[in-house]
């Protein structure tokens, strides 16, 4: 973890992408649902006319299966930059390409970048206003980024959000998947 602290009691968290997420797709081999992508776009001419597919392979048995992506379209109707990179599997494409689907899988494919090593939530008088960035859409439970974050147990999160220690833009149990911006607050007498 590197440290990112800011100064005037801001902290910035990063959520930092580990991997593309798994596509969530039954496979006609083995009916394992996980695929990874192949990292590879399969580009077919029939005169004018292109398929474009991406293609993955299945986590268990590495079947590979396609994902249409254009199908049956004109050479024409498709920027020219865009087919480059088609035809050259180029990264950023393929990652679109992922997040683009409908059902996937994000597990293990990110962590929580903070400036966090010790924070004693309880007692620290200051108050802290910490700004979240995320580096992929990844849907990920807010209460889970502070357990994190805090190195808080879910109770002692629950705790805090419940007496106004922790004021966040949303429930703790939503899905985070954009930016957003939460402040800690210190309250000298909790039970009050």
């Amino acid at each position: 973890m590197s440290s990112i602290r800011h100064a005037e009691n801001k902290s910035l968290w990063v959520v930092r992408e580990l991997g593309l997420p798994a596509i969530v797709k039954t496979c006609v081999s083995c009916r394992f649902t996980r695929h990874h992508s192949t990292g590879k776009i399969r580009v077919n001419a029939n005169g004018k006319l292109l398929d474009v597919w991406l293609l993955i392979g299945c986590e268990r048995c590495d079947r590979t299966s396609k994902i249409p992506v254009h199908e049956r379209v004109h050479v024409q109707a498709l920027d020219h930059e865009r087919l480059v990179m088609f035809e050259n599997n180029d990264p950023a494409i393929v990652r679109e390409l992922v997040h683009a689907q409908r059902r996937l899988d994000w597990t293990g494919t990110w962590e929580l970048e903070t400036d966090m090593p010790f924070y004693d939530i309880e007692s620290d008088p200051h108050p802290l206003e910490v700004i979240v960035r995320f580096e992929l859409p990844a849907p990920i439970r807010v209460e889970k980024l502070l357990m994190a974050g805090f190195g808080l147990s879910r109770s002692a999160v629950k705790r805090s959000t419940d007496s106004g220690r922790i004021r966040l833009p949303m429930a703790v149990d939503a899905r985070a998947r954009e930016d957003f911006t939460f402040q800690r607050s210190y309250r000298r007498n909790p039970g009050r």
